[in-house]
């Protein structure tokens, strides 16, 4: 079985990594090879809506991006982290889900999914807030992995929204990352 963690952060070793990592140490723990990419070390250029994909079923631009369309495909598995900013997942993240768009036109629009429709995948979306959330916090953030996982043929099977990083780091907070551990272990049942 094979996962595909992103991470969506631009930092490094802090609450959503940490986070990611964790999930990543639950999903070895039932054999799982894991694939960790950190979108802030890839070149991937935002989507310029020129429709090409809607044409060819895939992306026009040749750039980071090209690779992880193919680990999608292969991957059973699907872990996306990424830091609430604005209510929403962070900008790198969205550059990644925006030119998801590929899959989507070729799914939809051209009836040739340039993704395996048949494969079975689960996916896991983390979120972080510094702030105090309501139950409503993270909605913006929720309906674009729910088009997202959609796009990627994944079945979305859990959310890990955890706010009031600013004042208490996750690394300190050991319920929360047991719960990260077990959704781990709990991504690879189909």
């Amino acid at each position: 079985m094979k996962a595909l963690a992103i991470m969506g952060s631009p930092r490094s070793k802090m609450n959503t990594d940490l986070l990611l990592d964790t999930v990543i140490e639950g999903l070895h723990t039932k054999g799982v090879e894991v694939e960790k990419i950190e979108l802030r070390k890839l070149s991937m250029r935002f989507c310029i809506a020129c429709d090409y994909c809607a044409k060819a079923g895939l992306c026009v631009m040749k750039d980071d991006m090209a690779e992880l369309y193919h680990k999608f495909d292969q991957a059973d598995i699907v872990v996306i982290g990424s830091p609430l900013y604005f209510n929403s997942v962070s900008s790198i993240t969205k550059i990644m889900v925006d030119r998801c768009q590929a899959f989507w036109s070729s799914k939809y629009i051209l009836q040739q999914s340039s993704i395996d429709r048949n494969k079975k995948r689960n996916g896991l979306f983390i979120c972080t807030a510094g702030s105090q959330m309501d139950e409503k916090g993270f909605l913006g953030a929720t309906v674009v992995m729910d088009l997202f996982f959609r796009a990627i043929n994944t079945n979305y099977k859990y959310n890990l929204l955890v706010d009031h990083t600013d004042d208490e780091f996750v690394g300190n907070r050991k319920q929360l990352l047991e719960e990260a551990f077990a959704l781990g272990r709990n991504l690879t049942q189909f």
